[in-house]
């Protein structure tokens, strides 16, 4: 596979066209890795004490699986809980001192008045024996996956000083079947992989999500008019509009963070060039002017600047510029090439796909310290499109395994990588969502 950026506008138009394993939506879980110095924590199971029927959803076990997933923490498994609290008054904190936890999570399922369900839990610090949290949230059957996540949320939170990030979503394209008779689907799924939904369906190519920052809508290129087309769709009502269907490319969109406006490549010129389009009146902003491919542009936080790649040094480099147009800033200089970036909620970190000598990783770029500093947190060799989580403690990537392309999540610290894979198809270009409103 080529990677000089003479073709990077048009690389994944053509990763599209590859063959792909037969269809299929359910993503599968597989945590690699650990983190031998992640806080312990027991999350005690939660039984179900209700009359009615017991939801289906292990409430206690997606909360742990969302910790153990952040690197941040390391649950204490099964087999090695001896004793099952489910109340602050029945926890006996010096068998959990003996464990060697830090925190433990207690709780139940009730039966809510209105037919739903009601978890109420409890975190304690055991050194101190000291209640950290004690809430209780209620839902419908359907919404308890959506319940632990959020009481993930909440212990992550309380104990870190940062809001966690595991009610929130995933968007991805999948691929499946076999020229002539190719499927795709833009899907979204909780950010676990769990509860996928199909956004839209096409036999021709879709490409590029990106999220708008209220996370109602998502921007995506459809190939279905005949032409790379760029739509805005609402997730709730399946409501769309083409915001640009110009000659030649239109390609690469990304919402500014107050959501009123679309960074996109347009070749309406004849060359890939970055522009900023108004999504009220639809003006465009031409925002590159050079004879290289402009291509990616992602916004800065603070909404100020644009992050893109371009081959202008003669291979693909990563380049900032001001939102409203200007000189380039070129911002990396290690590596062959470094493209697709992806900008961490505080504008200090910046992950890329990073090619040394025909291997292609995830890396990420620390400007925040005196000294830049890189990590490397993928090991494959075809690994690219990442995506920050809203709080920047993980991301999402693909890459290619046995022939299909898989999505991972990994730590920030590289130190645990989870494996969302289609039992059977190939998926990419994941886009992790905005927090969900509370």
């Amino acid at each position: 596979m080529t990677r000089t950026l003479a073709s990077l506008v048009l690389l994944a138009f053509a990763l599209l066209t590859l063959p792909f394993a037969s269809r299929a939506q359910t993503l599968e879980i597989d945590i690699v890795g650990g983190n031998a110095a992640a806080l312990p924590i027991t999350v005690v199971p939660m039984p179900y004490l209700g009359t009615n029927v017991a939801p289906d959803t292990d409430v206690a076990a997606v909360i742990a699986a969302d910790l153990n997933r952040s690197g941040q923490f390391r649950t204490l498994p099964d087999a090695n809980i001896i004793e099952k609290p489910i109340r602050g008054s029945e926890i006996q904190f010096p068998t959990w001192r003996v464990l060697k936890q830090d925190f433990i999570v207690v709780g139940r399922v009730l039966d809510a008045p209105d037919g739903g369900y009601r978890v109420e839990y409890e975190l304690y610090d055991v050194a101190k024996q000291e209640r950290l949290l004690g809430l209780a949230m209620t839902g419908r059957v359907r919404g308890m996956r959506d319940i632990a996540h959020q009481i993930a949320d909440q212990v992550y939170e309380k104990i870190l000083g940062v809001r966690g990030a595991f009610w929130t979503r995933i968007a991805y394209v999948t691929a499946s079947g076999r020229h002539p008779n190719q499927q795709y689907a833009l899907m979204v799924a909780d950010a676990d992989g769990f509860n996928p939904q199909t956004v839209v369906r096409s036999r021709e190519p879709l490409m590029s999500p990106a999220w708008a920052p209220d996370g109602r809508r998502l921007a995506y290129v459809s190939f279905e008019r005949g032409n790379s087309t760029i739509y805005i769709q609402e997730l709730t009502t399946g409501a769309r509009e083409v915001v640009a269907s110009f000659r030649g490319i239109n390609g690469a969109p990304a919402f500014s963070p107050d959501g009123t406006k679309l960074a996109l490549t347009l070749s309406r010129t004849g060359n890939p060039e970055i522009y900023v389009m108004d999504l009220g009146s639809k003006a465009l902003t031409q925002i590159t002017r050079h004879f290289s491919i402009d291509t990616e542009a992602v916004w800065t936080p603070d909404g100020q600047s644009l992050v893109f790649t371009s081959d202008r040094a003669g291979r693909p480099q990563l380049y900032q510029v001001p939102a409203t147009g200007g000189e380039p800033t070129r911002l990396t200089f290690e590596g062959d090439y470094n493209a697709k970036a992806s900008v961490s909620f505080d504008g200090k970190k910046f992950a890329m796909a990073q090619g040394n000598r025909n291997v292609y990783r995830i890396a990420v770029l620390d400007r925040s310290l005196a000294q830049p500093r890189w990590q490397t947190l993928s090991p494959g060799n075809l690994d690219e499109s990442p995506s920050f989580a809203p709080n920047a403690s993980m991301l999402l990537y693909a890459t290619k395994e046995g022939g299909r392309g898989v999505l991972y999540a990994v730590s920030a610290d590289a130190r645990v990588r989870q494996r969302l894979v289609l039992t059977d198809g190939d998926v990419r270009e994941p886009a992790w969502s905005p927090y969900r409103q509370r």
